[in-house]
């Protein structure tokens, strides 16, 4: 089980701008016991070894699969249980449609914690890789039943505002069949489109039609600036970061085709954050039962060194998510491969959850890594849509309407890049080391004085 931890809480501070710890928990050693589970998963009725009938008990969530209206009213009732911790909104229909729910999880989860990440979770964007958005109502369950109990949770809950979207695919899911470890059933939207094919790309022109599922997701990231996320799927067992894209690469229609065949001859396609996408994939990875192992899920299938692979060395694809997440919005997307069976049956879902559970909080905590603080003006008001980068990766991102930014890092000395109308730029100098972010609040001089109103009231950042 999750086992208290110390807290750490160290200065840094740096002349060329204000640089100071956030108490975060050492998570070292979080360990969950392999035998007996049941002081683990509180609330949870368990799948013993057959398949069970759907209980819509609103304190209990059985091990079986749950159809969209088994799942909305497990979602509904569970908000409604757990208004102090959960919040429950859509951010649009499938084509045939259904919501696309996402539940936030958060000791705030109705606003926005000032200075605190938001993150994400996404499942089911192939309709028949159905695992994943199970392991996320058990996330959901998990969470907020551990939160009175647990202080590693409470303070992930207290610090992260956790949005999990369990199916993507709503309408690819109900034409999948349970048991089916293969095949393509299913793993389309209702218009024949793959979801993770459909996002506008790096490298390449996408031409295939924007589909509502899709459209829903990029409003979605842009009202929110999500710093993590990971996308789970099925079919294979290992955690694949950016890029899935490559300048040069020939393009597989079949994915599976692509890994038995490209895997001699993919190359890498890296980002210039690799070192940190192969930290978080590695988290992942590490902390589940199974998957840095790198064992192959077939003879004909690769094996993963470490559990972990570059997207496109791979197969190379064009209009992935993760990509898109990366590039557009600078918020770092993992795919998640959790299950060698694309829709196992169901009396197998406990395996999985027990296999991926501490992967999956422990990924969710890397958000705190790194520096986070805040863009002002001369009298302390939030500049909104700075543009920052960090000197040496090309690939920027941006402050909130609060003035807030966040980028994962790993230890070491950085200089970050800031820029805003209206404003002369600024270069500021700054370290990162392993136990805690550093948060760095950087003050921008307008370019003009004259044009800057003086009497503006200071923003107050409590």
């Amino acid at each position: 089980m999750l086992t208290t931890k110390q807290t750490v809480l160290a200065v840094v501070t740096l002349c060329t701008g204000i640089a100071f710890a956030i108490q975060v928990p050492t998570s070292d050693q979080i360990s969950i016991a392999s035998n007996d589970r049941s002081d683990v998963l509180p609330g949870f009725g368990g799948a013993g070894d057959e398949p069970r009938a759907y209980r819509p008990d609103t304190s209990s969530l059985d091990f079986v699969y749950h159809n969209h209206e088994d799942m909305t009213r497990y979602l509904r009732a569970t908000t409604a249980r757990y208004p102090n911790l959960t919040a429950l909104y859509s951010i649009g229909k499938s084509v045939q449609g259904r919501e696309l729910w996402v539940m936030v999880v958060s000791a705030s989860p109705y606003e926005h914690m000032l200075g605190k990440p938001d993150v994400k979770y996404i499942g089911n964007i192939h309709g028949n890789e159905a695992v994943g958005r199970e392991l996320l109502l058990h996330m959901i369950q998990y969470l907020i039943t551990s939160y009175t109990t647990d202080p590693y949770i409470k303070w992930l809950l207290d610090n992260t505002r956790i949005h999990i979207l369990p199916s993507l695919n709503p309408d690819g899911y109900a034409a999948s069949k349970e048991g089916t470890c293969d095949g393509g059933q299913g793993r389309y939207n209702s218009r024949g489109f793959d979801l993770n094919r459909n996002f506008p790309d790096y490298f390449k022109q996408n031409n295939k039609r924007s589909q509502p599922e899709t459209e829903a997701v990029k409003e979605w990231i842009n009202k929110i600036q999500f710093v993590l996320s990971g996308s789970l799927h099925g079919g294979a067992l290992v955690a694949s970061y950016p890029y899935d894209n490559t300048p040069n690469a020939k393009i597989c229609r079949s994915s599976s085709t692509c890994a038995v065949f490209n895997s001699y001859v993919s190359q890498p396609s890296l980002t210039p954050d690799d070192d940190v996408f192969k930290h978080l994939s590695l988290t992942y990875a590490n902390n589940h039962a199974k998957m840095s192992r790198g064992v192959a899920c077939k003879s004909a299938s690769p094996s993963f060194e470490n559990g972990i692979t570059n997207g496109a060395a791979w197969y190379p694809l064009t209009g992935g998510m993760q990509d898109y997440n990366y590039i557009w919005h600078g918020c770092m997307e993992v795919t998640l491969e959790v299950s060698c069976c694309k829709f196992p049956p169901a009396y197998e879902l406990r395996k999985y959850w027990d296999d991926n559970q501490l992967s999956m909080i422990k990924f969710l905590a890397e958000a705190h890594r790194g520096v986070q603080g805040f863009v002002m003006d001369p009298n302390g008001g939030p500049i909104e849509r700075a543009q920052l980068k960090i000197k040496g990766r090309d690939v920027g991102f941006s402050t909130t309407k609060y003035g807030e930014f966040w980028r994962i890092l790993m230890p070491g000395v950085y200089k970050l890049e800031v820029f805003a109308d209206g404003f002369v730029p600024r270069d500021v100098d700054f370290m990162v080391v392993e136990q805690h972010p550093t948060l760095l609040n950087v003050t921008m001089q307008p370019s003009k004085p004259y044009l800057f109103v003086n009497h503006l009231k200071p923003y107050n950042h409590h």
